[in-house]
């Protein structure tokens, strides 16, 4: 993929990744290191929480999607990381077998003042299941830098 810098990024442009399905393995490993409640480590626990069955942290859906959208390479030129993000909203249970893909859309683009070699993008990303159902969405800021000629 061509490199992207701030000043290829419009309003109103929309990027999709590729896919991963996730297992139950990748889901209790996860689990047992950062999010170690029942129903994301003990499938037979899990069967009798809310959920009635073994789920994926969301903040393995969290980092699982930022991965699928580092690897398109759209980011990766011109990166220098993210002030932060807003709205996170977990919507649906992510299980195992579960097929997950991101889409992007940029929402605003806005040249630094007073840094003239960067800007930021606001982009609202949204990871979808293979039923295209949102599982989790959020709004997210962007640093880039800006191609220098």
């Amino acid at each position: 993929m061509a490199e992207r810098y701030f000043d290829d990024f419009k309003v109103g442009e929309r990027f999709s990744t590729a896919t991963k399905t996730v297992t139950q393995d990748m889901i209790v490993e996860f689990a047992k290191v950062y999010d170690p409640q029942p129903f994301h480590i003990d499938p037979a626990a899990a069967k009798h929480s809310i959920f009635g069955g073994l789920i994926a942290s969301g903040f393995q859906t969290l980092a699982l999607g930022f991965r699928l959208f580092w690897d398109t390479g759209l980011f990766k030129a011109a990166s220098m990381g993210s002030p932060g993000f807003d709205e996170l909203r977990w919507l649906k249970p992510v299980r195992p077998g579960d097929t997950l893909r991101v889409e992007m859309e940029v929402t605003e683009s806005r040249p630094s003042q007073s840094k003239p070699d960067r800007g930021i993008i606001r982009a609202g990303f949204r990871i979808l299941n293979q039923n295209s159902e949102a599982v989790l969405t959020f709004n997210s800021m962007h640093l880039l830098k800006r191609k220098l000629d």
